[in-house]
């Protein structure tokens, strides 16, 4: 199997939102975003139960107006996972949520106003035990900022967010979140870079507005990638112009590569080749569609043929070796009597997954 994770998480405080730990020694926290209109609370709530059975652990809701705070409070009563309302300019939408129970304000205290109206949203924070996110976007500086630096720039990205923090500390608030997103790798990278070595609170990571769903996917994965690697993140959201049931899925995906945090079936599957002995590709795509419903950690190997199926199968919980008409199957790095039909690998080994989960579920209830 394979050796510890080389990992050394940055050190950071912790805050709570809701009942999710963020920072510290807390998992790293999977977010979305609802892009219903917040107003039409059924379908608001929809999506959050789809992000939530997805594995989210936060969802962001936008509220800009008193109307949306309206119906935020009947989404919040509905939600089974913590809520982030998205506010802008109008302090009194993020007193109004506070009283309904929202679990995170993501605001920036600079765009709130005057000084009272900042005290009043920190103070009602604080009486509600709320914890605040700064959020820096790359496209949305401030005017001085970007008359300073005439283009954004990891620099320019920090100075905006420390301005932020500087409020908070005023105010004597540190229970608070900072993100500095780009839409842009390296940016958003050197950005985060740079705040980790100021700040010690938690720092929630994303490539904002990353683009479609593939592409979204690479430019997300290589930047949170990047800077997961080093230690830096404690929540992220992978954003996507796509279904956020999807950027969950993408997260996990990226949190699983770099052995950080596990949710779901890891595939090792090979790209197949004129090797393989039963159709790999056809059989991957049924087997993810059908083990969907999977939230137990899992590792599954599907190789169409013999030159690295029982290598892979080695350090697999299940693992499938093509051979001729019957391939070779393997459970936790064994090699079984049982073999696979060539024909029908994905539906005998679902069958063997959902097997063997039940048996291991079974275990665990007897410990």
């Amino acid at each position: 199997m394979f050796a510890e994770n080389p990992i050394k998480r940055r050190q950071s405080t912790q805050i709570r939102v809701g009942n999710v730990l963020i920072g510290g020694d807390a998992p790293i926290a999977v977010q979305s975003m609802t892009n219903t209109r917040t107003t039409d609370v059924a379908a608001t709530v929809a999506q959050i139960q789809a992000i939530a059975k997805a594995g989210a652990d936060l969802v962001r809701v936008s509220v800009p107006t008193m109307e949306a705070a309206e119906a935020f409070k009947l989404i919040k009563q509905q939600s089974p996972i913590p809520l982030v309302a998205d506010i802008h300019f109008d302090y009194r939408i993020a007193l109004k949520v506070a009283e309904y129970g929202v679990d995170c304000l993501r605001i920036n205290p600079g765009n709130i106003g005057r000084e009272d109206r900042i005290r009043a949203v920190v103070d009602c924070a604080r009486d509600y035990n709320i914890p605040i996110r700064i959020g820096v976007n790359g496209g949305s500086l401030e005017a001085d900022i970007q008359e300073k630096y005439r283009e954004p720039t990891p620099e320019a990205l920090v100075e905006s967010a420390m301005r932020h923090v500087e409020i908070l500390d005023r105010l004597n608030f540190d229970q608070f979140k900072v993100s500095v997103k780009a839409s842009d790798v390296f940016l958003a990278v050197g950005a985060y870079r740079l705040l980790a070595k100021q700040i010690k609170q938690p720092l929630h990571l994303g490539i904002t507005e990353a683009g479609g769903a593939r592409a979204g996917a690479v430019k997300s994965a290589i930047g949170l990638g990047m800077l997961l690697a080093e230690g830096i993140g404690d929540t992220l959201r992978i954003s996507l112009a796509a279904d956020p049931v999807e950027e969950v899925k993408v997260a996990f995906d990226i949190l699983k590569s770099l052995r950080i945090r596990s949710r779901g079936i890891n595939f090792i599957a090979c790209p197949s080749c004129s090797r393989q002995e039963f159709d790999v590709i056809k059989t991957m795509n049924q087997l993810e569609e059908r083990l969907e419903d999977v939230i137990e950690p899992l590792t599954v190997s599907v190789i169409g043929c013999v030159v690295n199926g029982p290598g892979e199968a080695l350090v697999s919980d299940l693992g499938v070796a093509g051979a001729s008409k019957k391939s070779g199957f393997y459970i936790n790095g064994q090699r079984q009597k049982l073999r696979l039909d060539n024909d029908q690998v994905a539906d005998q080994l679902e069958q063997q997954v959902r097997d063997y989960l039940q048996q291991k579920i079974a275990v665990r209830q007897l410990d």
